[in-house]
């Protein structure tokens, strides 16, 4: 089955154009960490076969407030790679792919993927940007 096409990011690895997404909004599940973080990709111009990924990680949307990491295109574009390496053709067929944290620092060229989004940076964090009433 084919992915929305709203909401969807274009990339392009070797020369080939792919849409890619991560669900709007977090499933129940997703919600309380009780799932991974995941996003899909599709050939853009013959849509069909989807690589859905799953990655180590909570959605940075969860309700919990635990650490979370961003989807970056650069994680993208290499598992993307890397599932081409693995045998992936897109268009003939859905395929999971499972991102383990050790893999991480290597598909993100060595960044850290859970560095803390400016907010937590500021001092007092998060709660410094309350409004009082």
């Amino acid at each position: 089955m084919a992915m929305p096409r709203k909401g969807s990011r274009l990339i392009t690895v070797g020369g080939t154009v792919y849409r890619w997404r991560v669900r709007h909004k977090p499933t129940y599940c997703e919600g309380l960490c009780w799932g991974p973080l995941a996003f899909s990709v599709e050939h853009a111009e013959r849509p069909g076969g989807v690589l859905k990924v799953t990655l180590p990680s909570p959605r940075p949307d969860n309700w919990l407030g635990e650490r979370a990491m961003a989807v970056r295109p650069v994680l993208v574009a290499s598992v993307i790679r890397r599932a081409l390496d693995g045998g992936w053709t897109p268009g003939a067929g859905t395929v999971h792919v499972a991102v383990t944290e050790d893999e991480l620092p290597e598909l993100l060229g060595g960044c850290n993927p859970f560095s803390q989004p400016p907010s937590a940076r500021l001092e007092g964090g998060p709660e410094r940007r309350v409004r009082a009433r």
